[in-house]
């Protein structure tokens, strides 16, 4: 099993315009020292600057992403159905990137534009219900009592994921010739490794409640940072979630990189891994 030396996760953000408050990089090193914010480039981080701080990692680095890496395809046999798209994971994220104009690889005119018909903005576009379609990673976190994921299809509400999910599809293509996504390629040997992460698992398996998974303040997050084996964290001006959710979150990743069924759960098969992809933590 490979070990890594450093380990990373980017709280991520699909919001429209260049830079974005909502994207948080945090990183830790072997041992028990707790994650630090990585400070951006200005006063927030676009997606293009986490793409070149990203592109710029040369050595054993592990790095979550919090969004979807693809729609759901095996439910339904097509991300879009009744539409021409592609029908692997790589070739949809070229899709997707050739279909946005937004700026910053962001996604917003493919929701609410190109394929306005597949998401739910409200309930003129009907019965909610009938756009709650999920990945199999998505369904096994449900089935396991973790609770129910949003899908990419719902674009309304603070839960919402779609915009962060195909903003980050467009990312994930532009990064994808240079640098190993998990399980869309297998684990690399050396050099940075993409993986996709849900941060309510790292809050959960640091003992907060279904529910209550947001860190707001200090004293609460040197405590869940110490279930995860990691000392307390370098006090910062604010506490956001955002920030909070990566600094977890990358401790969490140094705890359970080398679990190996994690990197292979029993329901991840060559349909799946080329399609729809998988959330690391779920087995």
């Amino acid at each position: 099993m490979r070990t890594y030396d450093r380990f990373a996760c980017v709280d991520w953000s699909g919001a429209k315009g260049n830079r974005h408050k909502g994207i948080a990089l945090a990183w830790c090193e072997q041992g028990t020292k707790a994650p630090i914010l990585v400070a951006p480039p200005g006063k927030h981080w676009s997606r293009q600057d986490v793409a070149d701080w990203l592109l710029a990692q040369q050595d054993s680095i592990l790095i979550g992403f919090d969004f979807s890496f693809a729609p759901p395809f095996v439910e339904r046999g097509s991300y879009l159905p009744g539409e021409a798209v592609p029908e692997n994971a790589r070739a949809f994220w070229a899709y997707v990137d050739a279909q946005c104009d937004d700026v910053d690889l962001g996604a917003a005119s493919l929701l609410e534009q190109r394929h306005r018909g597949h998401f739910y903005f409200g309930a003129a576009d009907g019965q909610k219900a009938d756009f709650m379609h999920l990945r199999q990673c998505e369904a096994r976190y449900n089935a396991q009592g973790g609770g129910k994921p949003s899908t990419v299809y719902d674009v309304i509400g603070a839960a919402q994921v779609a915009k962060a999910s195909f903003s980050g599809m467009r990312f994930l293509h532009h990064i994808s010739k240079t640098l190993p996504i998990w399980p869309f390629d297998p684990p690399s040997h050396s050099g940075p490794q993409i993986i996709e992460i849900y941060t309510q698992i790292a809050a959960r398996a640091a003992g907060m409640r279904k529910g209550r998974s947001k860190i707001r303040d200090p004293i609460a997050l040197d405590a869940a940072l110490s279930a995860l084996g990691s000392q307390p964290h370098i006090p910062m001006d604010r506490y956001t979630d955002h920030a909070t959710d990566a600094i977890l979150t990358a401790a969490w990743l140094r705890k359970n990189a080398g679990n190996q069924a994690f990197w292979n759960p029993a329901q991840l098969n060559l349909t799946i891994a080329s399609t729809e992809g998988w959330t690391f933590g779920v087995i």
